[in-house]
């Protein structure tokens, strides 16, 4: 029986349930003498090469005698270390079960295995630490360093390397002046004596007229192909030994106790979905994942157009935008579970609500809504609306990134927006950003365009936490206080290819040890020199929104010449040339209602602002 630990940060040492299933896969091939490379054994060694008659199972029942899938998954910064110390964090009875644990570093290594007569005296220890880059064949590792799991459960089973008890193949063992490899032995007879090697020298004979068994699992050759017999004896003793418990492993009653025996119980009802964000009528492929010894199903997708409502893998389109839950029930014959999760599909409309977007997040009360949608993978803290202030409003985007797990990716993303007819696209935002301190991290904010409704999306702009950072750092939770702690952005490599009915936009941001990010008027409409118009702290505009007149506010001393009124599109609306001032009045009973860019200009320089029209 074989329990799997993930212990991660959130990174790429997070590897999926299929790569340690394709571990077990692997284990099971090499130590049946099962794996397809073994044809390449060289011929002298073809012989020797010896089916192990050991199998490994995941353990389907957890200490207490509930289902598992025989996975954990532990978020901890120990990953980095990857000594004896993750296994503080979770250790299930070494006498029951082979406890494997998947790091970011195994301690400098590929992996570390305990002896069975260490795991005696300290049994806290028994185990395998192992870099998540060495598991399986598939994900983050190859068919290559995949052999490297079964070299260290060889360790685990009392093997040695092929050239002796130390870990350094070559002619010499640490200290220099000691005596070469050749002096030593792995306690297996029908395994040559040898140097040990770290290249796979198929015609190497190190240690006199014999070749070395350099494709043995135990070298370091990273051309393991087969076991010899005697190494099959040796892991067989240990196996039937007392020490370290292992004798207990796959006793009976063990093998009942873990649910290793070959009769499966069904647990769970789980399921994943490629994606849960899609526009009308794009595919979704669904996946059933429950466990275990799953022979039937039955799906529900209310609203949804399924390929099957049986299949283990059933392809769904929705042809209404909406909001749509989904469910499975999974039986073996005998009984079913089941599982349902609410609004897990989101649906967006195609063609997208009329553009331009001027979004000062001012008009919601929450996020999603009918702008936009959040994609939060892990569930934990995602784009929220922030209520006590925005640039220039009383509300604006926030990201709780003071109190997140690093290396999280976090996505805020427009619902589809119309802008065919448009004469350019132009993206502009505000941001408000802080480091926790002067030290590096690894936060970024990257700006992403489709033009496709989300089927494909290009980089438009990546900002670092120093290019990010709109204020001096900050150590405790940062919250924007005065206008002037936000920065504006534009995004101005935006071709007219994205011009069409379905452009979206969406900001990924990855924590990275900073302090909290927020965003405001993030207005998406033609190049019509936004940065000018943007909000500007000294132009204050009475009433807004507005129906037929308006006041606008201006600095002491600026002397406005020229008021402007622009559509979101690129249209200059109005235009009119005013007494210098620093108030002007603007009749506005002719203009229809809608969302306008205002810029008032004088002979230097010039402000702008947003304006909401009603009638």
């Amino acid at each position: 029986p074989v329990v799997f630990h993930v212990i991660h940060n959130y990174g790429a040492e997070n590897i999926s349930d299929a790569q340690i299933i394709d571990a077990i896969r692997v284990l099971n091939l090499n130590y049946r003498h099962q794996n397809p490379d073994s044809v390449d054994i060289v011929n002298v060694f073809k012989p020797l090469a010896t089916d192990c008659e050991i199998e490994l199972r995941l353990a389907q029942k957890d200490p207490a005698g509930n289902c598992t899938k025989g996975i954990n998954r532990i978020a901890s910064p120990l990953t980095f270390t990857g000594d004896h110390s993750v296994k503080d964090l979770i250790h299930w009875d070494p006498t029951k079960y082979l406890n494997v644990y998947i790091v970011a570093n195994a301690a400098g290594l590929a992996g570390h295995a305990v002896w069975p007569s260490d795991a005696d005296t300290i049994p806290e220890w028994d185990g395998i630490v192992i870099g998540h880059d060495y598991v399986g064949s598939i994900g983050t590792s190859n068919p290559v360093r995949s052999m490297v799991l079964s070299h260290e459960l060889g360790h685990y089973l009392n093997l040695q390397h092929i050239w002796g008890g130390n870990n350094v193949p070559g002619f010499y063992y640490l200290p220099v002046a000691q005596p070469g490899n050749c002096a030593f032995d792995d306690g297996v007879s029908d395994t040559p004596n040898t140097i040990g090697w770290s290249t796979c020298n198929l015609s190497g004979s190190s240690c006199g007229n014999t070749v070395d068994n350099v494709q043995n699992f135990m070298d370091y050759s990273y051309c393991g192909r087969m076991f010899t017999p005697g190494q099959k004896t040796r892991m067989h003793a240990c196996l039937n030994s007392g020490i370290a418990g292992r004798n207990n492993l796959w006793s009976p009653a063990n093998l009942i106790a873990t649910g290793t025996d070959g009769t499966s119980s069904l647990c769970a009802a789980e399921f994943s979905a490629n994606k849960t964000i899609v526009c009308v009528n794009q595919s979704i492929t669904f996946t059933d994942n429950s466990y275990h010894g799953v022979t039937q199903r039955n799906w529900t997708f209310s609203g949804g157009n399924a390929s099957s409502l049986t299949d283990s893998v059933v392809t769904v389109s929705y042809a209404v935008p909406g909001t749509y839950t989904v469910s499975l029930s999974a039986g073996n014959g005998l009984s079913t579970v089941s599982t349902s999760i609410t609004d897990y599909i989101t649906v967006l409309p195609n063609p997208g609500n009329p553009g331009p977007l001027l979004e000062s997040f001012d008009y919601t009360s929450g996020i999603p809504d009918n702008n936009w949608v959040i994609n939060n993978p892990q569930q934990d803290a995602a784009f929220t609306l922030y209520t006590l202030g925005g640039y220039s409003g009383t509300q604006c985007v926030m990201f709780d990134n003071y109190n997140t797990n690093e290396n999280l990716d976090d996505e805020l993303i427009s619902v589809p927006i119309n802008t065919s007819g448009f004469p350019s696209l132009q993206l502009s935002f505000r941001y408000a950003f802080a480091k926790k301190d002067s030290l590096a991290s690894t936060d970024f904010l990257k700006v992403w365009v489709s033009n496709d409704c989300g089927l494909s999306w290009t980089v438009r702009k990546t900002m670092n936490s120093s290019s990010l950072s709109s204020v001096a750092p900050q150590a405790n939770p940062y919250f924007p206080s005065t206008q002037a702690d936000w920065a504006y952005a534009t995004v101005t490599n935006i071709s007219n290819a994205y011009i069409g009915p379905d452009f979206m936009v969406k900001f990924v941001f990855t924590s990275g040890g900073g302090n909290n990010l927020f965003l405001d008027d993030i207005n998406i409409a033609a190049n019509v020199g936004t940065e000018d118009l943007s909000p500007d702290a000294s132009l204050h505009i009475y009433p807004n929104p507005a129906s037929n007149q308006v006041l606008i506010a201006l600095p002491n001393n600026f002397n406005a010449s020229v008021v402007e009124l622009w559509s979101p599109d690129g249209k200059c609306i109005l235009s009119t040339r005013v007494m210098p001032s620093n108030q002007v009045q603007l009749d506005l009973s002719s203009i229809a209602a809608g969302i306008y860019f205002l810029r008032v200009m004088n002979e230097n320089s010039s402000l702008g602002g947003k304006i909401l029209i009603e009638h």
